[in-house]
């Protein structure tokens, strides 16, 4: 056991050692931590959902009427009608023929990747590729290629050069997780249709987010039957928790029998899947719910910027402020903790080492005036600390 507590002292003695912080949310945008009050701006509640009366009330009415647990694997006893609901309407949602939940986003792109490819297949991965997703590399019995962070020549070069007897699947997160960029998806398919490879792309980040009333970035971009795999969570927009996957009829049956972390896990709860259901109806009757949040992301986004700060990401509620080393990143969490704001410091081995970042996530529930308030905080911290 001394080798694991010698890795403790490590991480702590480089700033790096995280753990848990009891949080009570007193909206979906407000918190307490330690009896203190926050603005959050790390939540991935992007629409707000989660303290929304409608998904509340479906939540609790399922619990009511169907049991607290599913009671057993989706294969056995735990596959429940409201299932089955969710996902037709996710497919429909999001344009295929089909969809299949999983109890994660984590266990959808794992047990997906894992159940496509075999050996003598290959993978074709975005480095900046949400963890899930290499996990999943990782599980599979495949060669993984993975490339240049958005860099479609050197996917070419690697497409063109790499010898494969089997299938080819590239992988791609649509929104990435810590920069909030855009994957080019426009790009990225033209590429698997010349090479026959299967393409696959997490939108974790993207629904309620891009495209049409928030449909993801295969929306966003057109490409309407031409993306094979579509993954999502139902824990950001969706206001809940859980994972699915959608796509082809043919794609989802072999899910069932083929994925292992969908066939061995105790399904979702009737609650949690109700809520998700609630939020997407609730989604797609008030589609401006998007163009606010996309409002709130641009102007802190240009606040910031105009400041001087060094921001990544494009239009998405995903606003990083890259500073560097991780005890800097400690330092301006703990500064906006005493301007009333909790704003996540993303340090290794989640971001590459001197890459640690203040890592900003609004809301559509932000209102304007204390999102500029905010920005001004963050701008005075930001200059306290030499970073601007």
């Amino acid at each position: 056991m001394e080798f694991y507590e010698e890795y403790l002292k490590e991480v702590r003695a480089q700033a790096l050692y995280r753990e848990p912080v009891s949080i009570k949310h007193l909206d979906a945008v407000h918190i307490q931590v330690e009896g203190k009050n926050y603005l959050s701006l790390s939540s991935n509640n992007y629409l707000g959902l989660t303290h929304n009366p409608k998904v509340q009330k479906a939540a609790l009415d399922a619990v009511l009427q169907h049991g607290t647990g599913s009671g057993g694997a989706r294969l056995t006893t735990g596959s429940h009608p409201l299932h089955k609901s969710l996902e037709r309407e996710l497919a429909q949602f999001k344009g295929t023929e089909a969809a299949l939940v999983f109890n994660t986003g984590y266990m959808a792109n794992v047990g997906t990747i894992s159940a496509l490819v075999g050996k003598g297949d290959l993978i074709f991965s975005d480095e900046l590729n949400h963890a899930s997703i290499i996990d999943g590399c990782r599980l599979s019995k495949g060669q993984t290629v993975v490339y240049r962070h958005a860099d479609m020549k050197d996917l070419a070069e690697k497409l063109r050069n790499s010898i494969c007897p089997g299938k080819r699947l590239i992988v791609t997160d649509g929104v990435f997780s810590m920069d909030g960029d855009i994957a080019p998806l426009d790009k990225i398919v033209p590429l698997a249709e010349e090479y026959q490879a299967i393409v696959m792309v997490d939108d974790a980040h993207a629904v309620g987010v891009l495209g049409r009333g928030g449909r993801g970035t295969v929306d966003y971009f057109g490409l309407k039957g031409r993306v094979d795999v579509q993954v999502g969570t139902l824990s950001k927009s969706l206001a809940s928790e859980g994972g699915y996957v959608a796509g082809s009829q043919m794609l989802i049956q072999y899910l069932v029998n083929k994925a292992r972390s969908f066939i061995f896990s105790t399904a979702l709860s009737p609650a949690t899947v109700a809520a998700a259901a609630s939020a997407l109806k609730v989604l797609k009757a008030t589609p401006q719910l998007v163009d606010k949040l996309l409002e709130n992301a641009a102007g802190m986004r240009k606040a910031l910027v105009a400041a001087g700060l060094k921001v990544d990401g494009g239009l998405t509620p995903i606003i990083p402020i890259l500073v560097g080393e991780a005890a800097l990143a400690v330092a301006m969490n703990q500064e906006l903790k005493e301007h009333g704001l909790l704003v996540s410091a993303i340090r290794p081995p989640t971001v590459s080492p001197g890459a640690s970042r203040l890592r900003i996530t609004v809301s559509a529930a932000h209102e304007k005036e204390e999102l500029a308030k905010a920005a001004d905080s963050i701008i005075a911290v930001s200059r306290k600390l030499n970073l601007i």
